[in-house]
C-alpha cells in the first residue's frame, strides 16, 4: 500500500499574535436600515407562523394540499413584511441604532 504524502500543518498563533481583525467598513445607514427593517419582518414572521400552523385547512372548500404547504411560509413572510412595512412592532429602531453604535465603534 502507497503511502501519502504528509501535508505540512500550519503552526498555532502565538499568544502574542494579536488576534484577527475585520478590516473596518464605513457604516451605510441605508444597509443598516434594510438589515434591522429584514430582522424585524423575520421576527414578526416567526411570531406569526404558529398562528398558521393551527389553521385547519383540510376540511375547507379550497384548503388543504401540498400547494398550500409550498406557498404557506412565503404567505406568513409577506404578512410579516407588510406589518413590519406599517409600523411592525417597533423593533427596526432599536436594532438599528444597536447596529449603528456596533458598526461606529468598531472604526475606533
Amino acid at each position: 500500500m502507497p503511502t501519502l504524502p504528509t501535508v505540512p500543518q500550519p503552526s498555532p498563533p502565538s499568544p502574542a499574535a494579536p488576534a484577527p481583525t475585520r478590516p473596518a467598513q464605513a457604516a451605510d445607514p441605508a444597509a443598516i436600515a434594510k438589515a434591522a427593517s429584514d430582522f424585524e419582518a423575520m421576527a414578526i414572521g416567526q411570531l406569526l407562523q404558529p398562528m398558521f400552523d393551527t389553521v385547519d385547512t383540510a376540511h375547507d372548500a379550497f384548503g388543504g394540499g401540498p400547494g398550500e404547504e409550498a406557498w404557506k411560509p412565503m404567505l406568513v413572510q409577506e404578512f410579516a413584511r407588510q406589518i413590519e412595512a406599517r409600523g411592525g412592532l417597533g423593533l427596526a429602531r432599536p436594532i438599528y441604532d444597536a447596529m449603528l453604535r456596533m458598526q461606529q465603534e468598531g472604526k475606533k
